[in-house]
């Protein structure tokens, strides 16, 4: 289930990127772009069980990073991190 959780928020966070209502700037999107592309790289190597050391701090300390950025201009955005960040953490990341 913490697994389902977590590609829920990662599709929440890829139509926040898709939506061009959104007023992010080129910068942060790509920055949600790279922590996206990072999240679904560790869910997929998490899914193959493929034994890649992983430094699952940096990933976790990179949304934490992201959310203080994100709260204040995009509350949105800043929840959805936070989702992940529950979710990350239900899996044992």
């Amino acid at each position: 289930m913490p697994t389902q959780q977590l590609k829920n928020q990662l599709e929440d966070l890829q139509r926040i990127l898709a939506e061009t209502d959104q007023p992010l700037s080129a910068e942060e999107r790509a920055s949600l772009q790279q922590l996206a592309d990072r999240i679904e790289a560790r869910l997929l190597a998490r899914e193959q069980e493929t034994g890649t050391e992983t430094d699952d701090t940096s990933l976790v300390d990179s949304v934490n990073l992201s959310i203080e950025h994100f709260y204040a201009r995009h509350p949105t955005v800043a929840g959805t991190l936070q989702r992940v960040v529950q979710a990350l953490s239900d899996m044992g990341i």
